[in-house]
């Protein structure tokens, strides 16, 4: 069988090349007769060698005539050095796309080269000057003392959250849980805010917000539509975040005052060993200032690994901490910084100042957590190791003021006045005790002589108001020049309108009609139930019952005040819906009421021989309406403003409380009326949501 033909087979088939005939007339192969043309192996690598020496030569040539500028190509990848190895590779290119962070190094050296670069004859400075001025914005951190916004609880472990209400804060009382919101205080008194400094006029924060301030942002609260923007509390910014003191004018401050702040002097937080340093920390310190608050807390960390023994970088890890801790909004994270700036204070060697700054963020910081005998503690501290310095005796009065330890506070002030008498800060809040203490008489001269001083601190509303309502008590009727000044002060909305928790740009009149709220249906509900609501009031009157409790608001000048409550600050007041059940369930469906946080729902029954103070209730955002339940024929009045008017049985009177009102009962039997509590009709749904509690 004939082989079978392919591509394969055809390939195998050895094919013999011609025969040629050269010159001397023989045949020789084609192969052979080509080579004669072509390159041998010789000649092959003859020209190899022959470039391979111009190339060497060429090398030689550039290098020693210097045709390239190698430092200029070699200067350009080293910006791309970005871990510090002195080249570009693939570390580098890591920490380009972020999938690895800068060493440390690095950013210490980044700093210092840019400092150089700013400051070049910039010198170090003399002994006596430690922190020279590379430390301007620290030092300004550390200026001012700061008091403490009051709270109330008994005594918890320093390590432990207080579970009391927050300073300036009670039943009535409270404030935003967001630090930006700002309010300043309840210029209406009960008996226990004018006891307690604590439920005073001035807190920045709450219990809620204390607790919680770096979680605020996990509550479930709407956000406000594109042309609704949050409510803007119309009082003056704060001297510091956890300062109760408002910003001075310069033009209102004697000159002297002035001088002697400017001379003040700049504090001294280097040790000997750390001013050969400095550099060091200051490359650190200018990454916090820069806000690079995660590099920072690297940096410090470094140095305080090199530099176990150095109180500078230790606080300045605490305060790199701090800020990393507003940043997460972590509590943890502020807790650590706590335990830090507590760190750097103890170790030795540290300068009295670095003490004093460190102490004093401290404090600060564990008010801001609500862990108020902590910082009661860190400012006994630091009153024993200064105690000379009576701006720290005076926040330590504060402190007791905040735990409902007046007794504590008014020796505090008395030891500060007996040093220096004329301390504004010392005597407004001495005068402040006298009044929780009903000496009345007493307390003016205090205050007066406080607020006129002019001294940091003191420029509070919550002063203006007990200087005039003590004014106003003694038959004074220079309290409204207080209360005018008041208002100059930007503290009050009016001589009239003396509320402190306030929201700008809401409607302003003492006296409402059903019309002008908006809400007619619960007055119509009201006014066509009101029988049902009387008979059912009448029900729990009786003293046995003990649902009727004195008013405790020290608001009364004589006579008998009861009042049961229904609903306070949106949420129903215990069990006290099931005495009267047809009056809640009236109310159940008209949340402008109920839900009205800064306001209350109750019954008020006042007895013959009864006069209410003039006095204000804590914020605009709420509107009173007061249903006459049982209203004797003449006697009964009151005065808002300058009208004054009365009670009908089964109408709905509507006033704003924010502005001075007044109550007399001189008639010869009790009256009752049903008191509610709705939002100011202006607010956004938004801004009722989102308001804190009173």
């Amino acid at each position: 069988m004939a082989p079978r033909k392919n591509f394969r087979n055809q390939a195998k088939k050895e094919v013999k090349p011609a025969a040629v005939v050269n010159k001397n007339g023989v045949k020789v192969e084609a192969s052979v007769a080509a080579s004669g043309g072509g390159f041998s192996g010789t000649k092959i690598f003859t020209w190899f060698m022959v470039l391979a020496l111009l190339g060497v030569w060429s090398s030689v040539a550039v290098v020693w005539f210097d045709l390239v500028d190698y430092d200029n190509v070699i200067g350009k990848l080293s910006a791309y050095d970005a871990d510090g190895d002195g080249d570009f590779d693939v570390e580098d290119a890591k920490v380009l796309l972020g999938l690895k962070e800068r060493p440390v190094s690095v950013l210490l050296r980044e700093a210092k080269e840019e400092s150089a670069v700013k400051e070049p004859d910039a010198v170090p400075p003399p002994d006596d000057d430690v922190d020279g001025s590379q430390n301007t914005d620290v030092e300004s951190e550390i200026q001012a003392a700061v008091p403490l916004p009051p709270i109330s609880d008994d005594f918890i472990p320093d390590d432990s959250r207080d579970e009391a209400t927050h300073p300036y804060e009670d039943e009535n009382n409270a404030i935003d849980t967001k630090g930006e919101l700002v309010e300043k205080a309840q210029p209406q008194q009960t008996l226990e805010e004018s006891k307690q400094y604590n439920n005073q006029p001035g807190s920045p924060e709450t219990k809620e917000t204390v607790q919680l301030r770096y979680n605020a942002e996990a509550e479930s609260v709407p956000e406000p539509e594109a042309d609704v923007e949050p409510e803007v509390e119309s009082v003056p910014e704060l001297e510091a975040e956890f300062v109760p003191e408002l910003k001075e004018n310069a033009e209102d401050q004697p000159k002297d005052k002035l001088k002697e702040k400017a001379k003040k002097k700049k504090p001294k937080l280097l040790n000997k060993f750390e001013k050969t340093i400095k550099t060091e920390i200051d490359a650190a310190e200018k990454l916090r200032k820069k806000g690079k608050v995660e590099e920072a807390v690297r940096a410090f960390e470094t140095l305080v690994l090199q530099y176990p023994q150095s109180p500078r970088c230790r606080y300045g890890k605490a305060l790199a901490e701090d800020g990393l801790a507003e940043k997460m909004l972590s509590n943890d994270m502020l807790q650590k910084a706590i335990g830090t700036y507590k760190e750097a204070s103890e170790l030795p060697n540290a300068t009295p100042d670095l003490i004093k700054a460190t102490l004093k963020k401290r404090a600060e910081r564990q008010q801001f957590l609500g862990r108020m005998r902590g910082a009661l503690a860190t400012l006994e501290k630091l009153v024993q190791i200064f105690p000379e310095d009576m701006a720290l005796k005076n926040d330590l009065g504060v402190a007791h003021l905040l735990i409902g330890d007046n007794n504590s506070a008014k020796r505090v002030y008395e030891e500060v006045l007996a040093t220096a008498p004329s301390d504004g800060f010392a005597k407004v809040h001495y005068g402040f005790i006298l009044k929780s203490e009903n000496k009345i008489a007493e307390s003016i001269p205090f205050l007066r002589d406080g607020l006129e001083s002019g001294d940091p601190g003191t420029d509070d509303g919550r002063f203006y108001f007990h200087l005039g309502d003590a004014l106003q008590r003694m038959g004074d009727d220079s309290a409204y020049k207080w209360y005018e000044r008041g208002h100059q002060r930007g503290h009050f909305a009016s001589v009239w309108q003396r509320s402190l928790y306030n929201v700008d740009g809401l409607k302003a009149q003492p006296w409402w009609t059903p019309k002008d709220t908006g809400y007619m249906d619960l007055v119509k509900t009201l006014e066509r139930n009101w029988r049902i609501i009387r008979d059912e009031a009448q029900s729990v009157m009786d003293k046995t019952t003990g649902l009727f409790v004195p008013e405790e608001e020290n608001l009364r000048e004589k006579g008998e005040w009861g009042q049961f409550t229904l609903w306070q600050q949106g949420k129903k007041a215990g069990e006290s819906c099931r005495s009267v059940p047809k009056t809640c369930g009236l109310l159940e469906r008209y949340p402008e009421a109920t839900g009205c946080k800064r306001g209350q729902i109750k019954f008020s029954v006042m007895q013959p021989g009864t006069h209410v103070w003039p006095h204000t209730g804590p914020t605009n955002c709420r509107l009173r309406m007061h249903l006459g339940l049982v209203i004797p024929k003449t006697g009964c009045k009151i005065r808002c403003t300058n009208d004054t008017r009365a009670w009908e049985e089964g109408k709905v009177l509507i006033f704003d409380d924010s502005f001075e009102h007044e109550v007399w009962q001189d008639a010869d039997s009790y009256r009752l009326i049903f008191i509610v509590d709705v939002w100011h009709p202006e607010l956004t749904q938004y801004q009722r949501q989102t308001l804190s509690p009173i």
